[in-house]
């Protein structure tokens, strides 16, 4: 089985403060940062890694947290360093960083841009004070302008902007209004999604008043005709972009690339040289990942052939164009045959395009992913 691309995630768990809506890993910051264990056991965790890159070079990383903004750029060099000496990188790598407006220093991302860091992904959330209130956030809407308008000084030309909707008593013209700010920053990036309530997070413990799904509906549709007609195309669930401006390594997930996960509760996915795909997870609570008594790796899989047919799908189909039909033997080593009840129930409900040379969902299977996604659950 030909190797897939090969990525990296790196994890930076910490953050100013824990928004309300947030289930990722991430950690309120103390006074300081313990920067220099925190690298210095992310490249302990990448040693031990090293024997699944296979001699590739890596097509992309993505910093990721948390708020990855709040470490120096001496600490993620240190990282990129690591990195390409130990795995190397192809020539047009993608390498992204994580920033939250109120983070923002323009001297400091000029260094993150001097690094070789060639991409941002901001979060926004809103430009409105009393929606960015609720949400937690610790910036308001004027940071986030200028947020935008830094990133394109410190010669960062490639930055996407993390925008929600639906939130809590938001209307048509919030969201739209929100829409349109961002869309004049002009960005080469959209990642533009509904708010959800997710368990262990403030808001599904005391969960706020949401648009009604009628209101919901209305934003989807007339913000992605907003978008399209100011050139951005929509690619995936969530994620809208100018030509040839699609993040690269969010593309490598739902192409079922693999990627080193790296830092304190990162999930990697790994090929071997065995064609045996596996998915490992590393340790979640920062402390516990500083311990040099405990494992960097908390737990690991292999994907048995009868779940690989619901994974490799769970990722392509969250494209808006699918993937050709035979990229899944190629990430999966096993024959199209796998799939043949499961598209054939799929294709006669309308949920998945009845294209021999394509795995693509409809419009109504993208609306209804779940649903086109049981059919191929073993």
């Amino acid at each position: 089985m030909l190797l897939p691309p090969l990525a990296a995630y790196v994890h930076i768990p910490w953050c100013v403060r824990k928004c309300p809506y947030c289930d990722f890993n991430s950690h309120a910051a103390g006074p300081s940062l313990p920067e220099e264990e925190y690298v210095a056991a992310v490249l302990a965790d990448l040693g031990e890694e090293l024997e699944a890159a296979q001699d590739r070079k890596l097509v992309s990383i993505f910093f990721g947290g948390g708020t990855p903004s709040l470490f120096s750029p001496r600490a993620l060099g240190q990282i990129l360093d690591g990195l390409e000496r130990r795995i190397g990188f192809v020539d047009d790598i993608e390498i992204t960083l994580e920033a939250n407006p109120g983070t923002f220093e323009q001297a400091k991302f000029r260094d993150y841009r001097a690094l070789g860091i060639n991409r941002l992904s901001i979060g926004v959330q809103s430009f409105q004070a009393d929606k960015l209130k609720a949400l937690g956030r610790i910036h308001d809407g004027e940071e986030a302008i200028r947020a935008a308008d830094m990133a394109r000084a410190a010669g960062f030309h490639n930055f996407n902007l993390d925008l929600m909707h639906g939130l809590p008593d938001q209307s048509l013209d919030d969201a739209l209004g929100d829409l349109a700010i961002a869309i004049a920053q002009e960005p080469t990036h959209l990642s533009w999604y509904q708010l959800t309530l997710e368990p262990n997070t403030l808001f599904w413990s005391q969960p706020p008043v949401l648009p009604e799904d009628d209101i919901l509906w209305d934003i989807q549709e007339a913000g992605q005709a907003l978008l399209a007609g100011h050139g951005y195309a929509q690619y995936e669930t969530s994620a809208y972009a100018q030509p040839g401006r699609q993040a690269r390594h969010n593309r490598n997930y739902w192409t079922f690339g693999d990627f080193l996960g790296l830092g304190a509760g990162a999930h990697g996915k790994l090929t071997g040289v065995d064609g045996l795909i596996r998915r490992r997870w590393k340790t979640r609570l920062p402390k516990d990942y500083l311990d040099p008594t405990k494992a960097f790796c908390a737990g690991g899989k292999v994907l048995e052939a009868h779940e690989l047919p619901f994974e490799f799908l769970m990722n392509a189909l969250r494209l808006t164009e699918g993937v050709a039909a035979t990229l899944f033997i190629e990430r999966t080593g096993l024959p199209l045959e796998a799939l043949a009840e499961g598209r054939q129930r799929a294709e006669r409900q309308g949920l998945l395009e009845p294209d021999p040379q394509r795995l693509a969902a409809t419009p109504r299977g993208q609306l209804f992913l779940n649903d086109l996604l049981q059919h191929f659950l073993s």
